[in-house]
C-alpha cells in the first residue's frame, strides 16, 4: 500500500450493492433496485459509478483456467537479489502462465501463482522460465490441488468501510 490514503467509506446500501455485484457482476441496475427495494434505478447507477470511480469495485470477466485445460496450479515463492524486486515482478507479470504476482514479507520476496496443463509443464516453466529471470536467486513451488475460495470471491468483512448514514429530518426525503 502506498501512502496513507483515506479509505472510501461505504454505507449499508453501498455494501448491499457490492454484495449483489459479487453475486453476479452483470446484474442490471434494475435488478439491483428490485432486490434492494427502496432506491431508484438512477440512484443505483450513480452509486455503482461512484464505487467504480473511487476504485472500490471494477467489473471484469473471470476466466476459469481449468476449463481451458490448465488443471495444475503452483504457488511459487521467489527470493530475489537486492535491487531487482520491481524488475523481476514486472517481468513475471508479463508471462502468460502467471495469474498472480505480489511482493511478500517473510520467507520470500515475491509470490506468484502459475497455471499449467500438467506437472511437467509446471516444473519446466518454473525451472526454465521463472528461474532464469535475471535477479531470481531461488524458487520454491507448492502444488495447489484445490481452491475453496478465490480472490474474486472475497466478501466485505462486517464493519469495513462503514459510514453512518446522515439522519433525515422529519418530513424530508432521504437522497441516495
Amino acid at each position: 500500500m502506498r501512502g496513507a490514503a483515506v479509505p472510501f467509506r461505504l454505507d449499508q446500501i453501498d455494501r448491499r450493492i457490492v454484495s449483489l455485484l459479487l453475486e453476479d457482476g452483470r446484474m442490471s441496475s434494475a435488478e439491483i433496485t428490485r432486490r434492494i427495494g427502496h432506491l431508484s434505478e438512477r440512484s443505483v447507477r450513480y452509486r455503482i459509478e461512484r464505487l467504480m470511480r473511487h476504485g472500490v469495485i471494477h467489473v471484469s470477466a473471470v476466466v476459469n483456467p481449468q476449463a481451458l485445460g490448465f488443471v495444475v496450479i503452483g504457488d511459487v515463492i521467489l527470493e530475489v537479489a537486492p535491487g531487482h524486486l520491481r524488475d523481476v515482478a514486472e517481468q513475471l507479470a508479463q508471462l502468460e502462465n502467471v495469474s498472480y504476482v505480489a511482493g511478500s514479507v517473510g520467507d520470500g520476496d515475491l509470490s506468484i501463482q502459475v497455471y499449467a496443463r500438467d506437472n511437467e509443464e509446471l516444473f519446466r516453466f518454473v525451472d526454465e522460465v521463472v528461474g532464469r529471470v535475471p535477479g531470481v536467486t531461488r524458487t520454491r513451488t507448492v502444488m495447489v490441488p484445490w481452491k475453496l475460495k478465490d480472490v474474486y470471491q472475497w466478501q466485505l468483512p462486517e464493519g469495513i468501510g462503514l459510514r453512518k448514514e446522515a439522519p433525515v429530518a422529519r418530513g424530508q426525503r432521504k437522497l441516495s
